[in-house]
């Protein structure tokens, strides 16, 4: 087991959400990232976390971005969401070289230098990659075959315009001349488009998250690709890869919502010493139902903590990430029951104020939802530890 933990990397993450915390409200309220939280994350280096040290990163431990990714979330949810997608991808690259050699090193060195980048899998009609499948966004050579034209329609791209490096999930044609899988028509690809400049022919945004019910300032946006050319080069990756289960999404994900309960936990207690009626005469934190109450919140939030670490902890970026992946389940489980729960029993607590602006309470609550609905969840998670507890 890994217990080591890069506490400088911490230490970064929570200087960087001191100053996030003072923008979050705001960002919240106009459902946008603000560019001041990317500065910084650029600035310290946090971008380049789990980039390897050969490439110009720090090479961090899951464990250790999982520690840092919670300081983070207290500040923002919705901005550590956006540096979890880029940990995830980045984590999960270092440990399975999917990618073109000469793209890894090139891309790896880029996100090590502030390059912001996410992928973009998941699509109107087929929904998550996660189910498998091909997906309708098409790479086309050109009638020179120099090039590739992206055209299609991707959901939930978080970052946005914001995003340096978009890695488009693409179906390709086996007829385009790749190496793809002997007998097939078409197999899934990834195609690298830059967003280094400004307005990328071909890409455009489409605001479907400003009004989120959850995480708004994450800027999870519509991209659609109207004959978005690249260069053939780009074509980063072809086929699926074998038996390589990303076990850095679920833990980075469960970091920034153990991250947003831990933050209202906070909250919630500061309101209770603070929060002295006239009719009571004394801190409502003086109450034992109130006592009771934070005692509730406090104990699950530690319980989900220690699980979460132990199991980020149990990863060396070796061994059998099937297996691996029925841990995770269990402790994404356990992060999101626990923040729904948390921030559901701060509201109680702080009463009618809760349900304003007044407290960031009510931010906290629906920031955690999410959690509920990304992979693994629900069944399919509770069947997952099922199984691995019945050898199966």
């Amino acid at each position: 087991m890994n217990t080591n933990i890069d506490h400088d990397v911490v230490e970064m993450a929570r200087a960087l959400a001191a100053g996030i915390a003072t923008r979050a409200d705001a960002a919240d309220r106009a459902g946008a990232l603000p560019a001041e939280d990317v500065a910084a994350l650029r600035d310290a280096g946090y971008l380049g976390l789990a980039v390897p040290v050969a490439c110009g990163g720090r090479g961090a431990s899951l464990l250790t971005c999982v520690v840092a990714q919670v300081e983070l979330a207290k500040g923002s949810a919705s901005t550590a969401l956006v540096a979890a997608m880029q940990h995830q991808v980045v984590g999960h690259q270092r440990e399975t070289r999917s990618w073109q050699p000469d793209a890894f090193d090139r891309i790896m060195s880029e996100a090590a230098e502030g390059g912001l980048l996410n992928h973009l899998g998941s699509e109107p009609q087929m929904g998550s990659p996660s189910r498998g499948g091909l997906p309708a966004t098409t790479a086309t050579p050109t009638p020179d075959g120099q090039r590739w034209l992206i055209n299609g329609h991707k959901t939930w791209c978080t970052g946005g315009r914001h995003l340096t490096h978009l890695l488009v999930r693409v179906r390709v044609d086996a007829a385009a001349g790749v190496d793809a899988a002997a007998g097939v028509d078409a197999a899934a690809g990834v195609v690298l488009v830059r967003q280094e400049w400004a307005g990328v022919p071909g890409l455009e945004w489409q605001e479907t998250w400003r009004d989120a019910m959850s995480l708004r300032a994450s800027e999870s946006h519509d991209a659609l690709f109207h004959d978005v050319s690249v260069p053939r080069h780009y074509l980063i990756e072809v086929g699926e890869p074998k038996a390589a289960p990303n076990v850095w999404f679920p833990t980075m994900l469960s970091a920034v919502y153990l991250g947003t309960a831990l933050a209202a936990r906070d909250a919630v207690v500061r309101y209770a010493l603070e929060r002295a009626p006239t009719a009571l005469g004394k801190p409502i934190a003086t109450l034992p139902r109130i006592q009771r109450q934070i005692g509730e919140i406090d104990a699950g939030l530690q319980a989900a903590r220690a699980l979460l670490f132990e199991v980020a902890g149990l990863w060396t970026g070796e061994g059998d990430r099937s297996a691996y992946m029925a841990r995770i389940a269990a402790a994404k489980s356990v992060v999101t029951a626990t923040a729904d729960e948390a921030t559901e029993k701060a509201l109680q607590v702080a009463g009618g104020s809760a349900v304003t602006r007044a407290l960031p309470l009510e931010r906290y609550f629906r920031d955690v939802r999410p959690a509920a609905m990304q992979p693994p969840a629900g069944d399919t998670a509770y069947e997952m530890v099922g199984r691995a507890a019945l050898g199966m």
